[in-house]
């Protein structure tokens, strides 16, 4: 993918202060290019599909992923896992069409595809004579 089209364009946590007490943190994402679309997959564990929110303003993508994490009753002894919720920023090249973007949530894998514009797509000239 070229890295003007899709890029990274924040990872921080919201700034809101009902939020300050949560911890937030970047989903590890793979991109993949065709010439039809990006791809998007995001690793967000332990987010399901009513916690999951993508918007598209201003040409940004905006990925949030709440983990819905209940509290054990017995002692914690060892914990490799993080009590955090997902939070992914991109900057959107005018060259998708945001009006096409889909998403799929599976397996605490988000899917998200962004259709190229027809205006961005290679195409063949003709050449006439």
């Amino acid at each position: 993918m070229s890295t003007h089209a899709l890029e990274k364009k924040e990872t921080a946590a919201p700034a809101q202060a009902a939020r300050e007490q949560e911890l937030w943190m970047a989903p590890n994402v793979d991109i993949y290019e065709t010439k039809e679309a990006y791809t998007i997959l995001a690793e967000m564990p332990g987010v399901n599909k009513n916690g999951l929110e993508v918007t598209v303003e201003d040409n940004e993508l905006v990925i949030t992923g709440r983990r819905d994490l209940k509290p054990f009753a017995g002692e914690t002894l060892h914990r490799e896992s993080r009590p955090a919720h997902f939070r992914r920023v991109f900057e959107l090249d005018p060259a998708i069409d945001t009006n096409r973007i889909s998403a799929r949530m599976e397996q605490g894998v988000l899917t998200l595809v962004l259709p190229k514009a027809e205006r961005a797509k290679p195409r063949r000239v003709q050449i006439e004579g």
